[in-house]
């Protein structure tokens, strides 16, 4: 039997279309966001007072040795940071505040007790930073390589969640912080396969800071018209926007905040920029009358274009030109 590749966008597309037959009512959002929502019913245990409603934020991401880390290229404890910052990230795609998380590893025979051991408190120092529990979870034996599997959970104000499908025709776009850092890191490591890098000069790969305050602040303000996370690449990860928000977009490339990386510290490239992932900055449309400052909570905010009409992205360069920006960032099964 031959195994059929599928596109990564292909196959969540075929998934979603099969998961519509099984609904329950405590779904308010589904796949297509960087979490689910839940809205479960509230036990007031008989009291008359209507008791406070926050909807439940859960998202789930895998760190899969050989595709997310290699262990000659990064330290147990950066492998459980940036696992349990993906999904933190997610929770602050949402605007959330996240509660709890739950792990499941899959470890090879012979691995040493250290690596576990440094892994684990790579993702605790990290979840105390936000009050996070490790809750549960559970683990197995792995035939090849480390897999890991990161559940959390968080809360968000009733009917308040900032979703992808919010954007409209004039809204501006906007990205926290400056991206291509973590791409820079990988292309670096993709040169010299055996020389490590120092995380010092890399921080943005090794430790990224999921943009957690920031995220509660845009929905607190009403500033975020739809949000989501550079997991995957600002131009993969707008399209997401654009696709469920049945929109289209032009970006200025030279407004796009790029990273400094390496030592002696150099700006990364364009290409690095529009289209490396694991960023976990925030990309977030806001309405035309909004004032979005230009520093939030410590981190910066840059205006990189605008909505539009029609459902296709363009990047104008300085006299005006336009061509079309491909969703080139990351997807698995992509051949």
């Amino acid at each position: 039997m031959v195994a059929v590749e599928i596109p990564e966008k292909a196959l969540i597309a075929k998934i979603r279309r099969l998961a519509k037959s099984t609904i329950n009512a405590a779904v308010m959002t589904g796949m297509g966001d960087d979490c689910a929502v839940l809205r479960l019913q509230p036990q007031d245990g008989g009291s008359s007072k209507q008791p406070k409603q926050n909807d439940v934020l859960v998202t789930t991401d895998f760190s899969l040795e050989g595709i997310h880390f290699r262990r000659d290229w990064h330290s147990a404890e950066s492998v459980g940071h940036r696992c349990l910052a993906r999904g933190l990230s997610d929770v602050a795609a949402m605007g959330g505040e996240p509660v709890a998380a739950f792990l499941s590893l899959a470890l090879p025979h012979g691995l040493p007790k250290g690596w576990v051991e440094g892994f684990t408190r790579g993702l605790l120092t990290l979840a105390k930073r936000y009050g996070v529990t490790l809750a549960g979870g559970d683990t197995a034996q792995s035939p090849d390589g480390i897999l890991a599997d990161i559940v959390v959970l968080g809360t968000v104000s009733k009917g308040k969640s900032v979703l992808r499908s919010g954007a409209r025709p004039g809204d501006g776009i906007y990205v926290s912080g400056e991206l291509g850092g973590s791409a820079a890191a990988v292309a670096e490591m993709s040169k010299k396969p055996k020389r490590k890098l120092n995380p010092l000069d890399y921080p943005r790969h090794f430790r990224p800071e999921p943009r957690i305050e920031l995220g509660r602040m845009l929905r607190e303000k009403g500033l975020a018209s739809a949000m989501i996370d550079t997991s995957d690449g600002l131009s993969t990860d707008l399209a997401h926007i654009c696709e469920e928000s049945g929109v289209g977009a032009e970006i200025l490339p030279d407004a796009i905040p790029r990273a400094s990386a390496g030592k002696p510290s150099r700006e990364v490239s364009l290409e690095f920029a529009l289209h490396g992932g694991e960023d976990y900055e925030l990309l977030f449309t806001a309405p035309r009358g909004k004032q979005v400052p230009f520093r939030m909570v410590g981190v910066p905010i840059t205006m990189i274009g605008e909505i539009t009409r029609g459902r296709t992205i363009f990047v104008i360069s300085k006299n005006g030109a336009r061509r079309k920006l491909a969703a080139e960032g990351w997807e698995h099964f992509r051949k």
